[in-house]
């Protein structure tokens, strides 16, 4: 079930908040949980029965297997079941996502024939595998208590952050669930979880599903764009990334506050920073948390010398780019942002002399052609997307973009009022106008986040949350999936 669909803004959301409070109300506690785990499960398997009957079972072995790691009576017992969560958790992931993009190297490499499983990736199945994961590591260091089978089934389940983050850990979500003051409603989250819900919409359905459309015809033209064409692909896909995964967190984390809980910071104003790595400290922060606590740390951190700290840091970046898919173009995506990084790292010292607004504009820079390497479709594609930077072109935008940005539907308004005048004009100036409204807003405007924190709930910010869930209801004739579900 999508976030940004008419049966989840009028019938789900509604009905999982009225009941799990209602029976909360009537001090049925565990019924409350159980209610809350079931529609969780409903959320989940709506679109794909097949789905929940996978997450049930994850739950189940991992949580049967921590069990069993805490009745153990010898350290060796206890490696054995930290060995067992592993090999089948990331097995697993493995079987669903990585399987047949290893057999087709290993084809193409060998000259064999082998046959593809073909696999259908379930939903959510990175995100739900690594908070397993953290619990079955943290258990096994004894670093947490063993939690009720309800507790745990609703760590893992919890709809707002099941299918694409943010990453939370049992010692973040669990607490929240049993706080008694949390089994009530409170006017105060209700107000923050609705404005954050409204404004993670229009991110989603205003910004990102309209740039969307511009980002698919640049793509599926890439062969015949220019420098200028190439340049507004990049930015809208920039853009896009953002406003559509941002959404998403926005809305997750709107949707905990209906229930009391704060999920953790995912997003931090990340096209702010000034260097590759500040913008990895802002972007996604649950993934890289995780990567630091369970990949850096364990392989020596910054403890064992620059060179083995420089290999961590690349070693890291591998694997996010192996986690964000069974493609060769998320591996150079993340290796290019690896060095990016330890060029950061060396660098520091002569970058931080440089103007910040500079080094902000040129983080931007690099970031943007990285993502395009992440959204093509192969290597091939996305080297020449970044090589059509050098085709001067006759310095119009292409046709079949154009027309895409041209038939967003608030850009039509403006034509229809009397912008087309100027579109027939100077065809470029709307395009450019938008990209530098959007660039500048991600730059200057505060995040969801201190918006929703600072505590000011007047009549101006009510009727903004009125109008922005109203336009964006209204602009849901065509649904779309986040982007971060594919990973």
């Amino acid at each position: 079930m999508l976030f940004n669909s008419y049966i989840f803004v009028f019938l789900f959301l509604p009905l999982v908040v009225t009941g799990y409070y209602l029976l909360h109300h009537m001090k049925w506690e565990k019924a409350a949980l159980g209610y809350l785990i079931a529609m969780s499960m409903v959320f989940y398997g709506y679109q794909n029965i097949r789905y929940l009957a996978m997450l049930i079972a994850s739950i189940l072995f991992n949580y049967l297997l921590v069990f069993r790691m805490g009745k153990a009576r010898t350290a060796l017992q206890r490696r054995l079941c930290l060995a067992a969560g592993l090999l089948l958790n990331l097995g697993i992931l493995f079987c669903f996502k990585y399987y047949d993009f290893f057999l087709e190297n290993v084809n193409a490499l060998f000259k064999t024939d082998y046959h593809f499983l073909r696999l259908v990736l379930p939903l959510g199945i990175s995100f739900y595998t690594f908070q397993q994961l953290s619990y079955v590591i943290d258990s096994y260091r004894g670093e947490c208590e063993q939690y009720s089978l309800l507790e745990y089934a609703a760590y893992v389940s919890f709809f707002p952050q099941l299918i694409a983050g943010p990453i939370v850990y049992h010692d973040e979500l669990i607490p929240q669930l049993r706080e008694a003051e949390n089994h009530r409603i409170q006017y105060k989250n209700l107000s923050k979880g609705i404005y954050a819900f409204a404004l993670g919409m229009a991110k989603k359905v205003l910004v990102a599903d309209s740039l969307s459309k511009v980002v698919t015809a640049g793509y599926a033209n890439i062969g015949a764009l220019n420098c200028i064409s190439t340049v507004f692909v990049m930015i809208c896909y920039s853009m896009q990334i953002y406003f559509d995964f941002s959404g998403y967190c926005d809305m997750a984390y709107g949707i905990g506050f209906l229930f009391n809980v704060e999920l953790p910071l995912n997003f931090n104003s990340p096209y702010k920073a000034a260097s590759v790595r500040e913008f990895w400290d802002r972007w996604h922060m649950t993934l890289t948390r995780f990567f630091t606590r369970y990949v850096y740390i364990p392989l020596g951190g910054s403890r064992k010398g620059t060179f083995r700290t420089y290999l961590n840091v690349m070693a890291v970046f591998l694997v996010s780019g192996i986690w964000h898919g069974a493609n060769w173009t998320y591996i150079l995506w993340g290796i290019v942002n690896g060095l990016g990084n330890l060029f950061d790292r060396l660098s520091g010292r002569i970058l931080n002399k440089i103007p910040h607004i500079i080094r902000v504009a040129v983080t931007f820079c690099f970031c943007s052609i990285a993502w395009s390497m992440f959204r093509a479709s192969s290597v091939e594609q996305g080297v020449q997307m970044i090589g059509n930077l050098r085709v001067v072109g006759d310095g119009t935008i292409h046709a079949a973009v154009l027309e895409a940005f041209q038939g967003i539907f608030e850009i039509t308004l403006i034509n229809r009022v009397g912008g087309s005048v100027v579109m027939q004009s100077y065809p470029w100036l709307l395009p450019a106008a938008v990209c530098m409204v959007l660039i500048l807003a991600c730059q200057w405007m505060r995040n969801t986040q201190e918006k929703v924190n600072d505590g000011r709930y007047g009549k101006r910010r009510i009727a903004a949350t009125v109008v922005l869930l109203m336009w964006s209801v209204l602009s849901l004739s065509e649904v779309s999936e986040f982007l971060y579900f594919n990973f």
